[in-house]
């Protein structure tokens, strides 16, 4: 009998915590479409730059975002400051860790997660809090403002962002973005060069370039904020699901447990009841 009363008990726990995965999921998803309607990309704006850059002859600006005066690279590494993310931050991770060739390359790590897998693997790493939709600009121009100081001083030739991509609420993959230095595409090559004696110009055009993309990249980080936090809320999603879905497989099993318990209990009962009015019948 306490076998039984256990297995309810187990059967009421499992059935309140499914009522509260069902919530979680909802808000969830929820969250997920609120952020992907509230998220924009300035493409008129990556436009205008590539344009520019595209047609300028970039091989005679001397400049480090154009031309890298050394081989060190920065890696940074987007993650989340909070679980429940199956095994998304491990991904970007690991794939950070690769990258990480010479003992001048640095690591940048967002989250808490990220951190944490660092400190376990003996890596070296300079940290930055996860992302906050309400924080997300101030922290996409503190991280730019870091690495491109470096990128000035000759500390660090290339950049590298590895983060989470959400393709849908279902699927994610993790993006490795070369980020810097800036790279004209074969179709921006295609554009006729500007003639820049046409132009009046008030800065020089180094100076220029470095502005310009001064701005394309704290656009761009804030932009791949906004899609690493969408990607985390899916990947909460697809968690919860995956947890739900184990959490129904084993209320089946309690339940199936307590009608077989039942089931010997009623029938071990009948039989006792017979053997008795058996016992009594023959005297």
């Amino acid at each position: 009998m306490a076998v039984i009363a256990q297995v309810k008990k187990d059967m009421e726990f499992y059935k309140g915590l499914s009522s509260l995965l069902k919530v979680l999921k909802g808000i969830a998803v929820t969250q997920f479409h609120i952020l992907e309607r509230k998220i924009h990309t300035f493409d008129k704006f990556s436009d205008s730059v590539q344009n520019f850059l595209g047609g300028i002859e970039i091989g005679d600006v001397a400049h480090p975002f154009l031309n890298p005066t050394v081989d060190h690279q920065a890696v940074i590494a987007v993650t989340s400051d909070s679980g429940l993310l199956g095994g998304l931050n491990m991904q970007v991770m690991t794939l950070a860790f690769e990258q990480l060739k010479s003992k001048h390359d640095m690591l940048l790590v967002l989250g808490e997660r990220g951190k944490i897998y660092a400190r376990e693997q003996h890596f070296s790493y300079v940290g930055f809090p996860g992302i906050k939709e309400e924080e997300r600009i101030d922290l996409a121009l503190t991280l730019r403002d870091y690495v491109l100081e470096r990128v000035v001083d000759g500390k660090i030739g290339f950049v590298n962002i590895i983060y989470p991509r959400a393709l849908s609420l279902i699927v994610q993959r993790i993006e490795h973005l070369s980020i810097l230095p800036y790279g004209v595409s074969a179709q921006e090559q295609e554009v006729r060069l500007l003639n820049l004696n046409e132009f009046i110009m008030e800065s020089s055009l180094d100076n220029i370039v470095e502005y310009l993309i001064y701005l394309w990249f704290g656009q761009r980080l804030f932009e791949i904020f906004g899609e690493a936090r969408l990607a985390e809320l899916a990947a909460r999603f697809i968690h919860l699901e995956e947890s739900s879905q184990r959490l129904e497989e084993l209320e089946k099993k309690l339940k199936l447990k307590y009608f077989r318990l039942r089931h010997e209990l009623t029938d071990r009962s009948m039989r006792e009841l017979f053997a008795a009015r058996s016992l009594y019948g023959t005297k």
